[in-house]
């Protein structure tokens, strides 16, 4: 199937209004790992903190042949926006009025919150990422509206950059496109194609019907 044509078959399934923070990211790997999560989930953008050459822009990340190789292409897909400071991106999420929510397995003084217990249809959503071997900063940590948690019952009580990306935008993104479908809140342009991407919507939420 043509790239285009495959575009418009998913298009109306993007999440608006929902952003993907990594906080200093270091391993390539990773990053692409977290940026295959990104486009396969319909996450809107990729925030990036920290000076990484790979990721630096929107086309330097597209342009990265190993960034290609590893992450399948989804770099051509996934927009890309660098901070070179912590606070910079708060300040800039804050600006758009994004409600921020760190990923941690705990951090005190703040909201924990079960990934599967709560819900996540603000508006404007922001989930924010911590380094690899950090995990989040202090500094985020104090911005935050909240901290989502993955519940966990092995011993091992953290994640990959990857696999955590992939557990907690899946389960969010296809939440936030419940609520919209549920409350009629979708927008299709032209009008004329409502009824054909409501149909791909609910094949898409509800596949048995």
């Amino acid at each position: 199937m043509p790239v285009r044509d495959r575009i418009r078959q998913v298009k109306h399934l993007q999440n608006k209004y929902y952003i993907c923070v990594l906080e200093n990211p270091t391993d390539v790997v990773n990053i692409a790992s977290a940026m295959r999560n990104i486009s396969a989930f319909g996450v809107e953008k990729m925030y990036v903190i920290g000076d990484s050459k790979i990721v630096k822009d929107f086309e330097a990340s597209r342009s990265n042949k190993h960034l290609k190789n590893i992450s399948v292409g989804a770099n051509k897909w996934v927009f890309v926006k660098q901070f070179d400071t912590t606070a910079e991106c708060v300040a800039h999420l804050r600006k758009d009025r994004y409600t921020i929510a760190v990923t941690s397995s705990h951090v005190k003084g703040k909201e924990n919150v079960n990934l599967y217990e709560e819900t996540f249809t603000q508006k404007r959503l922001a989930v924010w990422f911590g380094n690899e071997a950090k995990g989040i900063s202090d500094e985020a940590a104090t911005a935050a509206d909240m901290c989502i948690k993955i519940p966990m019952g092995g011993i091992v009580e953290s994640l990959n950059l990857g696999t955590s990306t992939g557990i907690i935008l899946s389960y969010i993104g296809y939440q936030r496109l419940q609520f919209i479908y549920d409350h009629h809140k979708a927008r299709f342009k032209p009008k004329g194609s409502r009824r054909q991407k409501m149909r791909s919507w609910e094949e898409f939420l509800i596949p048995d019907r």
